[in-house]
């Protein structure tokens, strides 16, 4: 935990643009004062013409990062090279203006400085392009970067939707259904309320995590299904079996909220005369999981555009959650019939 919080630390001191900018210089003179070095071996002389040299890449760079590139590199990409080459071309005689001044005592360095020339203009040149690669690759990146930050915090803000909130309908009938049993005193009474009390407690405090004991999971369903057959016709099948060894695997808290509220809401709760049906089986080997679940539909189902959704999150959406949760290690799939609705959720949980 220590070492992943010192790296997020480091990665967020890197990714200031004073920082790596200031690297990208450090490196640059380094390497233009070592080679200067090596081929000289006057340390103060290498110094001070790299320093210059630096001075006029800086002109090059910010020119080109500040200027050339916000106005002409995406609408007028013939245009902006051409303006590169000729500010670099522009550039190159002063700055051999500015060497051959200093160097008056050296007419061999000075010979050798005009008749250089294009070398210095290609090595300008190059600098120019390089920063405009590194400018290209950091937008990249910093897009990539804020993508994956707006859809976790979509993720995040769906996940405190789900948290916030049961189902208006689910929830009035349970309290309904209670205040019934309380009047007659039933026994069932005080069972209801810690099972409410349970999904409530699990839903607004111990979901906070980015994973969860599937075992707090399961029990969650267990609860919901059983508030459920409170409010459903005596006839209605609502089963729930679960397979494996559940120990302490973790998955992502309120990963099949989504389609146990579908499940009633557009299948069962259709049912007017009662016999439909609900069932989930939840298999789980080792780390891998498997979760059923179908639901009947109505014979005669109102059109959808006349019952609008109300609550939990659609389908793509379920998607996008489980592709961000789990990439690579999910497949859900879904059959869509007639007379009955089932999806179907292998999940590797890592």
């Amino acid at each position: 935990m220590r070492t992943r919080q010192l790296l997020d630390n480091i990665y967020r001191f890197l990714n200031r643009r004073p920082v790596y900018h200031g690297l990208f210089w450090l490196m640059l003179f380094g390497i233009m004062l070592w080679s200067n070095y090596l081929k000289n071996g006057d340390l103060q002389m290498a110094i001070i013409d790299e320093a210059i040299h630096l001075l006029f890449y800086a002109f090059l760079v910010y020119t080109n990062l500040l200027y050339l590139i916000p106005n002409y590199l995406a609408k007028h990409g013939f245009v902006y090279f051409g303006l590169v080459i000729a500010l670099c071309a522009i550039v190159t005689p002063i700055m051999v203006l500015v060497f051959y001044l200093k160097y008056f005592d050296e007419p061999t360095y000075r010979v050798n400085l005009i008749e250089g020339q294009f070398l210095l203009f290609l090595g300008n040149l190059f600098v120019t392009l390089l920063s405009t690669v590194l400018r290209v690759i950091m937008d990249w990146w910093h897009y990539q970067t804020e993508k994956q930050e707006l859809l976790t915090q979509s993720m995040q803000s769906e996940l405190r939707f789900l948290k916030s909130q049961i189902n208006p309908h689910f929830l009035f009938n349970t309290l309904n259904n209670l205040y019934a049993l309380t009047l007659k005193k039933s026994d069932k009474a005080p069972e209801i309320v810690l099972k409410l009390s349970e999904i409530m407690r699990y839903m607004l405090y111990e979901c906070n995590e980015r994973r969860v004991l599937l075992s707090k999971e399961i029990q969650y369903i267990h609860n919901y299904l059983d508030l459920e057959r409170l409010r459903q016709p005596k006839e209605a099948d609502i089963r729930f079996v679960t397979e494996g060894h559940i120990s302490d695997q973790m998955v992502a808290p309120l990963l099949f909220v989504p389609f146990l509220e579908n499940s009633f809401k557009h299948g069962l709760n259709h049912h007017v005369q009662g016999g439909g049906f609900v069932r989930l089986r939840l298999r789980v080997s080792g780390e891998n999981l498997e979760f059923f679940i179908e639901n009947s539909k109505a014979a005669e189902s109102v059109p959808r555009q006349n019952h609008p959704r109300s609550g939990g999150i659609g389908l793509a959406n379920v998607r996008q959650r489980l592709q961000l949760l789990y990439p690579e290690n999910h497949t859900l799939s879904v059959q869509d019939e007639p007379h009955r609705y089932a999806v179907t959720l292998y999940l590797k949980m890592i």
